[in-house]
């Protein structure tokens, strides 16, 4: 596994949010992200030092997978990341449609945290406040308010469901 770059650091640092910093310096330890096949993953440094005995063909990987940077050099999370980053993140809630890969309309939105910009990633709850997935706000929390009912606000990232249908692309 080798450490990511500058700029690939920057665009996982941008999906991840502004509570980076409490991800990479924990009270149990120094965590980082390496990287191995375009994959992101996220490792304490001492499991890191263990793996540095095995050979890197042999490795397969290490730590938790928090995402993959596409074919055109942008970075998407992987539903694995979502245990990691929801304790830090801004809510917003909606439900049944986001779990079957729909994307989030106005009249499915519960309530949205104050000062969301639009084109910002979000993590998705369900009404009684269990992480259910990523998204990206499709409007900011000001057009939210005065928008139709059957306009889209969430467009749909990945989702807990998203994991058990492609299990197999994974890994």
């Amino acid at each position: 596994m080798k450490a990511l770059t500058d700029e690939k650091i920057k665009l996982v640092f941008e999906n991840i949010g502004a509570n980076v910093k409490q991800l990479i310096d924990r009270p149990d330890g120094t965590y980082c992200f390496r990287e191995q096949k375009n994959r992101v993953y996220y490792v304490s440094e001492k499991v890191l030092q263990l793996a540095a005995s095995v050979g890197r063909d042999r490795l397969v990987s290490m730590g938790t997978c928090f995402g993959k940077f596409t074919k055109t050099g942008k970075f998407r999370l992987h539903i694995t990341a979502l245990n990691y980053i929801a304790p830090y993140a801004q809510a917003t809630s909606a439900e049944q449609q986001f779990l079957y890969g729909h994307h989030v309309l106005k009249s499915g939105l519960g309530r949205i945290t104050e000062g969301t910009p639009r084109y910002q990633g979000v993590v998705v709850y369900s009404m009684n406040d269990t992480p259910l997935g990523f998204g990206v706000a499709a409007k900011s929390t000001a057009e939210c308010k005065h928008t139709d009912p059957l306009t889209m606000v969430c467009f749909h990232q990945a989702d807990v469901g998203e994991y058990i249908r492609s299990e197999h692309e994974l890994t």
